[in-house]
C-alpha cells in the first residue's frame, strides 16, 4: 500500500508479519546492533532490513548492511535516500536515488486511537481544533493516530537534511481528506522553526500523503530538489 503514496522514482517494498525475517540473514555489523534485543525487536529489525535489501536490488544496488547513525537514523548506501517503518504486522522500506529526491520519510501505525495523553502531548492548539472538526465530519478515521504518523514521517524527512531534532511542537500539520474519499488524502506540514536548505532554498514546510485502510495508517513525505 505504501507505494500508492510515493512518486514513481521511489522503490517501496512492504511485508505483512515477519516473513522477511525468516529469509533475511543479518550482516555481522547488524547482528551487533540487536545482540541484546528481545525476540520481537530482532524480528522487526530483520524483516524491515529484508525489505530494504529488496528495494536496493530493484534500484540495481548490491544488498548491503543498513546500520544506524545519529538518533537511530538508518545509514543508506552512497547515492541513496530512504526511510523504513514497522508496526505490528507490517514492515516497509522506501528507497530512491538521491538525484531524484532530496529526502523522504514514511511511517506506518495501527489504525486505532493513540493511548491516553499522547494526542495532547504531540499536538498544537490549532491541530486540536482541526482534529475536533475532522472527528465530527469524518469519523471513520482515527485522526489522532494519523496526526502522530504524519509527524513521524515529517521528522524522518527532516532529519537527513538537518541532522537536528524536530519536536512535535515545531511543525503544524493540516490533514486534508481526498474529495469523496474519507480514508486517504494529503497533508501539509508548516515548519515553525527555520527549515532545511535544499539547493540553496530554505524550506518552510513539507507536503505529504496519507492512507487509512486494512487496519493501518500510512503516511509519506517526499522532498524534491529545489
Amino acid at each position: 500500500m505504501i507505494e500508492e503514496l510515493l512518486p514513481e522514482s521511489v522503490v517501496a517494498v512492504e511485508t505483512y508479519g515477519d516473513e522477511e525475517a525468516r529469509d533475511t540473514p543479518l550482516y555481522p555489523e547488524e547482528q551487533q546492533l540487536v545482540a541484546r534485543a528481545v525476540d520481537k525487536r530482532r524480528r522487526e529489525f530483520t524483516s524491515v532490513r529484508g525489505c530494504a535489501r529488496r528495494a536496493m536490488e530493484k534500484l540495481g544496488v548490491p544488498p548491503q548492511p543498513v546500520l544506524t547513525g545519529e538518533r537511530g537514523a538508518p545509514i543508506w548506501p552512497e547515492g541513496l535516500a530512504g526511510s523504513m517503518t514497522h508496526c505490528d504486522g507490517y514492515r516497509a522500506a522506501a528507497l530512491v536515488r538521491a538525484t531524484d529526491l532530496a529526502s523522504l520519510g514514511i511511517d506506518a501505525e495501527p489504525h486505532a486511537p493513540v493511548p491516553d495523553g499522547v494526542f495532547e502531548a504531540i499536538s498544537l492548539p490549532a491541530e486540536q481544533d482541526r482534529h475536533r472538526e475532522l472527528s465530527t465530519t469524518r469519523p471513520a478515521v482515527h485522526w489522532d493516530r494519523l496526526l502522530f504518523s504524519a509527524k513521524e514521517s515529517v521528522y524522518k524527512a527532516w532529519f537527513p537534511l538537518t541532522r537536528a531534532w524536530l519536536d512535535f511542537s515545531e511543525a503544524d500539520i493540516e490533514l486534508f481528506p481526498a474529495t469523496g474519499q474519507g480514508t486517504r488524502g494529503r497533508f501539509h506540514a508548516r515548519l515553525l522553526v527555520p527549515g532545511p536548505l535544499v539547493g540553496g532554498t530554505r524550506l518552510s514546510g513539507f507536503e505529504g500523503r496519507w492512507l487509512a485502510e486494512d487496519g493501518l495508517v500510512l503516511t509519506a513525505v517526499t522532498v524534491p530538489h529545489c
